[in-house]
């Protein structure tokens, strides 16, 4: 299992911090994992799975 950082997460997915925060308290996007004190990460397969349900999603509505 690999740990990824914000700056990550917002490289892979195009979004912006408070984008990811606001589908995060929606309930939309993978919760961060607390490292300690201030320090979070998202565990790397979870965004990839988020991604590809979206690229999923986007492929349905198509047919």
């Amino acid at each position: 299992m690999r740990l990824i950082r914000l700056k990550d997460v917002m490289q892979q997915t195009g979004l912006a911090r408070a984008t990811i925060y606001k589908y995060m308290n929606e309930g939309c996007f993978p919760l961060s994992v607390t490292l300690g004190g201030r320090s979070v990460a998202w565990v790397e397969k979870e965004v990839n799975d988020w991604i590809l349900a979206r690229v999923k999603a986007r492929d349905a509505e198509v047919l």
